[in-house]
């Protein structure tokens, strides 16, 4: 395995913005700091772009998109598979900087290089399978051609807790399709963000196609680009509140828009369930990212007839972990994103205690520098406490009990949510049921993850709408056009 340090990491982040092919500084000329989670030390300084930047991303991105929609699907087809492979070969590098950045441990940040870098993979072998048809209409005189074209000119928002892999299930179907880009990363983790855009880049993406927007007034910069009638499509990854004002902002444009958002997610345990699988499940769908995914299990819902088996084998397995800054070798857990997110988190942990639950481990913000929070696991959880109707995004489990499969249920969909959920059973027929009634967009069964590339990852309700990854992420950069022709 490649050594990287933490200088090597930092020296692949090109300086400035990526519009029309031409790294350039913030017309204004300002930067703001990046710093590190678990030690709050600054690691980079990034170009600040204001409405005007954003404007001349737009315009490289809609002078790229006629020719770029033109280019053969194979061309498209080898700049994907070639990402993969180079974003494969420099994972340490990518890495690392995820960790610097966000904090989560280097042996996770792994796992999304891995993961992210299947994205263009996947999309790679998407771009040649992209299908029109040919039929006659019922009374025989005309017949029917449909085709599939890009969408266009598309504006991408991700979020800080997957830098990596939030971008590459967008960029990967966007340039897969034919589509031009303006990406905009999370002020918090840009880093990873801008060494994408440059080993895109460096494997042949013509300029243009993708331009890259760094900046701490998202609405300010972004929102004219939003209102430019030359844009066509809008794609975000992060909070409900926000996805709902970008909702309500693209349409005046009437613009084709995807949205993954918050997430609640009920982790089912019935009496039948294999309890030390489903610790093994509830470990991953809590712990991944230090739980803050909107994926990750945010009620844990036990019945009753093992729920004090299940919370004592988790307790265990949630206080054996090691807190730590995420570059060292056998750490667990690293910080959370900053002080306000871990603010939060003890707030919501507060709550519940303060309405009866009792923390079996953890529940208390540790000492010293970094905004570290503990794994904590937390039972007897009454119905009332907040953390059970909102999103957690931190290293908590907290554990109510059920008796019937219907009140389980009607539990788990008891939120304003609907993006993941997961069930533990043995009982064949229960599992038909319960992923039938649950009112999620994904239901992992016997497992506690439920993302792959292979897979339509999107939710329902007020997580959002729109798939990404599997068959259906391309569709959501691709135009039906029909033709009718006369005999």
């Amino acid at each position: 395995m490649t050594t990287v340090t933490k200088e090597s990491a930092l020296a692949a982040v090109p300086d400035g913005l990526l519009v029309g092919g031409r790294w350039v500084p913030a017309a204004s000329g300002k930067t703001f700091e990046v710093r590190d989670p678990a030690t709050g030390d600054v690691l980079a300084a990034v170009a600040d772009a204001d409405a005007a930047d954003a404007i001349s991303a737009l315009d490289a991105a809609v002078a790229a998109q006629r020719d770029w929609a033109r280019v053969a699907p194979r061309e498209r087809a080898e700049i994907l598979r070639s990402a993969f492979e180079l974003l494969t070969e420099r994972a340490e590098t990518f890495a690392m900087l995820m960790t610097l950045e966000m904090g989560k441990p280097l042996s996770e940040a792994r796992g999304e290089v891995a993961y992210g870098a299947e994205f263009f993979r996947w999309f790679s072998e998407e771009a040649v399978r992209v299908h029109g048809r040919y039929a006659a209409s019922p009374d025989g005189k005309t017949r029917l051609v449909t085709m599939r074209q890009p969408v266009g000119p598309t504006l991408m928002i991700t979020p800080w807790n997957f830098p990596l892999a939030m971008g590459t299930r967008k960029i990967g179907p966007a340039i897969a399709a034919g589509c031009t880009m303006v990406v905009k990363p999370a002020q918090e983790t840009p880093l990873t963000m801008i060494a994408l855009a440059a080993l895109l880049e460096e494997v042949g993406l013509p300029t243009g196609v993708l331009n890259l927007v760094t900046t701490t007034t998202t609405a300010d910069v972004m929102g004219p680009v939003i209102a430019d009638p030359r844009l066509r499509k809008l794609t975000f990854t992060g909070s409900t509140g926000v996805g709902k004002k970008l909702v309500e902002q693209s349409a005046e444009q009437l613009l084709r828009v995807s949205m993954e958002l918050g997430g609640n997610a009920p982790f089912i345990v019935f009496e039948d369930a294999d309890l030390d699988a489903a610790v093994d499940g509830a470990m991953v769908a809590k712990m991944r990212n230090i739980g803050e995914a909107c994926t990750a299990a945010n009620r844990f819902l036990v019945h009753a007839d093992v729920a004090d088996e299940f919370g004592a084998k988790l307790t265990e397995r949630m206080a054996a972990l090691t807190v730590g800054v995420g570059t060292e070798e056998g750490v667990d857990v690293g910080p959370l994103i900053t002080e306000k997110a871990r603010a939060g988190v003890q707030e919501l942990v507060t709550d519940a205690v303060e309405h009866g639950a009792r923390a079996s481990t953890g529940g208390q913000v540790p000492d010293g520098p970094g905004w570290f929070y503990p794994p904590t696991v937390l039972l007897d959880v009454p119905a009332d406490a907040r953390l059970l109707r909102e999103e957690i995004f931190g290293p908590v489990a907290p554990i109510v009990t059920f008796s019937t499969e219907e009140e389980a249920l009607a539990m788990a969909n008891d939120s304003e949510y609907g993006l993941a959920s997961y069930v533990f059973t043995r009982d064949s027929a229960r599992v038909v049921r319960v992923m039938e009634g649950l009112e999620f967009g994904m239901v992992g069964v016997n497992q506690g993850i439920v993302s792959n590339p292979a897979a339509p990852f999107g939710g329902v309700k007020h997580s959002g709408f729109g798939r990404e990854g599997g068959f259906e992420g391309i569709d959501e950069y691709l135009e039906t056009k029909y033709v009718g022709i006369a005999l």
